[in-house]
């Protein structure tokens, strides 16, 4: 552990300060309010405490540090620059919020090493690190203390813990006792609006405590009182809650406390005041040569401690797994078992819903690959995530790879960002399809940062029945698929769902939403193919004898009637093919000639989904008929809903003429 004297560390922290105002400042846009204002936290945590080595930015068992308040990314930016990591430059600092910048308004994923989650959306950096400190926990079970042993650390703030994401993260990360997790508040009372009792009265350190949590205070302009809070919190027995009471804007002569250093720059006379009270007597984004020394050595500090790590590594008899998991790759013969798996299934194509297709596939799946960290949000029993041989990941046993997440299907999916984030894991959770409008944000945030989450939505449509409306999602198909670099599988079948599982699985940069029915579905797939035929998103799945008339594009539980429908459009004389859509964009991805083969040039074109039509234009242009729902759902069995909204094979040998 490095010391500094307090009057060091206050003029270390001062080149955050100056390095953000001016950045701000050239930009003309930004948040210089919580980097003037955390400057002193975040210099203790830097230069004594945090685990990492500036000189390789993916050690794996470095210390993990979010900014959750992420518009204060200058703070971040300002950090990386001092501490030398070699892809953030003072020029960088310069273009901060430019166009085509790594610095960019909030800190993104993949810009810049050392950013270790896309923050912005408030509460979700505090939820995503519960997924971080899940998959150190997990990991640190599994390869020992040797190999896996550091923490998380968060820096958040007034609007991340009044984001209701935030109840959801800390009351998961208390019952599963994440003492790895330790979070700094920014305790400065301000939010754009102005001081945060004009609309919150909670007692956060209760909340927290009652959350099971240990809890502390600090002036966060101490370094002393700052350095004593962190030091206590390294032997803690749960996760540490530490509120640092700052100053926003800090240095400011007339706005430091103030909303009005929050969200715009100071300004030129602000500015000078500012420099004058922090006796900072340089120009703009220039530090001084002991400065930026001392900040380099904080940066080089973990050199040892990282070299001794590669020593253990290189020693232990599971770097060759541990070195597996951490690059993301599967394991060499997964293909191969899924291929075994699909030729069982055509052995005996099973009549399942996709759902326990889905469970079956994982007791495959889970079985060939130690990697993957399951769960659901209280649903474990109806979205069929949970296989055989998984236990569960408790405080007890952190080397269980099944979470019970709890009712939290906002927590639930920013952890698994979380873990997705930390490597070494592939993370899949579960709930109802229509409660994706819970785990939107995440799933956004997924695709955006190109991660690897796997989510497992059941009770894709009307199919689900009793429950009615209110679970039966109607406009969620095309709601997800609207999103970018977001995959959404809709299977047919138990083939189907093991295909679209292995694609899921294979796809290292993009999240996977799995669609899958309550209801069961007949078998479509009955013969095998070693060809994962829904890698191309839509491909013909019944084809016609003679030259089609009609061509009927459907996905999931309405292949079957779309099947059906082509029997007795057959019979009437009016041949037909049916394609099958799994993914509508694995389909875009495909090259012109595959598309125009799949799409045809039939005059009648009919699309079936039970839900709304939109995106299906695509495939039936304006004048084609869709038949699927306009409206929300009802109340009532299954099949008798079906009828009720005309999604039947009989509708569509009327719709055909």
């Amino acid at each position: 552990m490095t010391h500094h004297s307090p009057e060091q560390t206050r003029a270390m922290a001062n080149a955050i300060r100056a390095l953000s105002m001016d950045a701000v400042q050239k930009a003309n846009s930004g948040h210089p309010g919580l980097p003037m204002g955390a400057a002193d936290v975040a210099t203790v945590l830097f230069t004594q405490f945090l685990k990492f080595d500036a000189a390789d930015p993916h050690w794996p068992d470095r210390d993990r540090f979010i900014l959750s308040a992420g518009h204060g990314s200058m703070l971040m930016y300002s950090l990386l620059h001092l501490l030398g990591y070699a892809d953030m430059s003072l020029e960088d600092i310069r273009n901060f919020r430019q166009l085509g910048s790594k610095t960019a308004g909030h800190p993104e994923y993949g810009h810049a090493t050392g950013i270790e989650t896309t923050t912005g959306p408030l509460g979700q950096g505090i939820a995503n690190a519960v997924g971080f400190a899940i998959a150190e926990r997990h990991l640190n079970a599994e390869f020992g203390d040797g190999l896996v042993s550091h923490k998380t650390y968060v820096l958040a703030g007034d609007g991340c813990l009044m984001e209701g994401i935030s109840q959801e993260a800390i009351t998961l990360a208390g019952h599963l006792k994440l003492k790895n997790l330790i979070v700094l508040w920014d305790d400065n009372g301000i939010s754009i609006d102005g001081k945060v009792s004009m609309t919150d009265s909670t007692d956060q350190l209760a909340r927290f405590a009652a959350s099971g949590w240990t809890v502390s205070r600090c002036d966060g302009h101490n370094p002393v009182e700052i350095a004593a809070a962190l030091t206590a919190a390294q032997s803690a027995d749960k996760p540490v809650l530490i509120a640092c009471k700052t100053v926003i804007g800090y240095g400011a002569p007339t706005k430091a406390g103030t909303s009005g250093s929050h969200g715009s720059p100071l300004g030129p006379e602000e500015i000078a005041g500012a420099r004058k009270a922090l006796g900072w007597d340089y120009e703009p984004f220039v530090v001084p040569n002991e400065l930026t020394d001392a900040w380099r050595k904080a940066g080089a500090r973990g050199a040892a401690d990282r070299a001794a790590w590669n020593a253990r590594l290189a020693a232990s008899p599971k770097k060759e797994e541990f070195a597996r998991r951490v690059s993301g790759k599967l394991p060499a013969n997964f293909d191969a078992v899924i291929a075994g798996y699909k030729q069982e299934l055509a052995k005996n194509p099973p009549a399942l819903a996709t759902r326990n297709a889905s469970q079956n596939a994982l007791d495959v799946i889970n079985a060939a690959l130690p990697e993957t960290v399951g769960g659901s949000a209280d649903l474990t029993g109806s979205n069929n995530t949970k296989s055989k041989e998984l236990k569960p990941l408790t405080a007890a046993d952190y080397g269980g790879r099944y979470v019970y997440y709890g009712i939290r299907e906002h927590g639930m999916a920013a952890a698994m960002n979380g873990l997705a984030l930390h490597g070494g894991v592939i993370p899949y959770g579960g709930t109802f399809l229509v409660f994706t409008d819970y785990c939107r944000p995440s799933i956004r945030l997924s695709a955006l940062m190109q991660q690897r989450v796997i989510y497992v939505m059941t009770h894709d449509s009307i199919g689900l029945g009793e429950d009615g409306p209110t679970h039966q999602p109607v406009e969620h198909l095309a709601a997800l698929r609207v999103i970018p670099n977001l995959a959404v599988y809709r299977p047919c079948d138990a083939v189907e769902t093991a295909e679209c599982w292995q694609l899921a699985l294979k796809d290292e940069t993009r999240p996977s939403v799995l669609a899958l029915t309550r209801q069961k579905l007949k078998p479509a797939r009955i013969a095998y193919a070693e060809e994962n035929l829904c890698a191309k998103g839509a491909y013909e799945i019944a084809s016609s004898d003679r030259s089609s008339e009609v061509v009927i594009f459907a996905s999931g539980s309405e292949v079957e009637i779309a099947i059906a429908a082509k029997a007795a459009l057959d019979d009437a004389g009016k041949p037909a093919r049916v394609v099958s859509v799994p993914s509508m964009e694995r389909f875009e991805a495909q090259d012109a000639a595959y598309k125009a083969k799949v799409l045809g040039s039939e005059k009648t074109r009919i699309a079936i989904e039970a839900g709304v039509r939109t995106g299906w234009d695509r495939f039936i242009g304006v004048d084609g008929t869709f038949i699927g729902m306009t409206g929300f759902g009802a109340s009532g069995p299954a099949e008798l809903l079906y009828k009720h909204f005309g999604i039947t094979a009989e509708a569509v040998v009327k719709a055909a003429g």
